[in-house]
């Protein structure tokens, strides 16, 4: 009897570990440039998303609200920049320890990049965006965690 209680913990508890690991970097992060906020959190579906929730300088050179002006697709440069999702459609990769297949928006220039991400401690979150499935070939970044949103 004791056997069955202890397996049934295990078969209970072990998916409430799993997804404490998954949503692991939910939370507010601030970019390596400091230059912004970043709020991961999980998404309708499931998967991971992320949004842009703070601005060191959410204004342009005119003192207007700064737009997603760098997009690709015109008929979305009038977006604005605070509040633009731009991490989509992570899932947790238990094996690998990583938030994976999804994407990163940039929009500083206007780039969607395939890209996954890593927690290093509990407070860094290390990103990687590349380009045409190649891992090995992109861009690194680190994230600091945050407890609140910036003023």
């Amino acid at each position: 009897m004791r056997k069955i209680i202890f397996l049934l913990g295990i078969v209970i508890l072990a998916p409430c570990g799993l997804l404490a690991q998954t949503d692991a970097i939910i939370g507010f992060w601030l970019t390596e440039d400091r230059d912004s906020q970043i709020e991961i959190f999980r998404a309708p579906g499931n998967n991971i998303h992320g949004r842009i929730v703070w601005l060191e300088e959410p204004l342009d050179e005119n003192g207007r609200v700064k737009l997603d002006d760098k997009n690709p697709d015109r008929s979305m440069r009038n977006r604005q920049t605070l509040g633009l999702e731009i991490l989509k459609g992570f899932t947790y990769n238990a094996s690998k320890q990583e938030w994976e297949k999804g994407t990163i928006y940039d929009p500083k220039n206007g780039r969607t990049y395939d890209c996954y991400m890593w927690l290093d401690g509990n407070n860094t979150l290390k990103l990687k965006g590349f380009v045409l499935g190649m891992r090995f070939l992109g861009r690194e970044t680190e994230w600091k965690r945050e407890r609140a949103l910036r003023e």
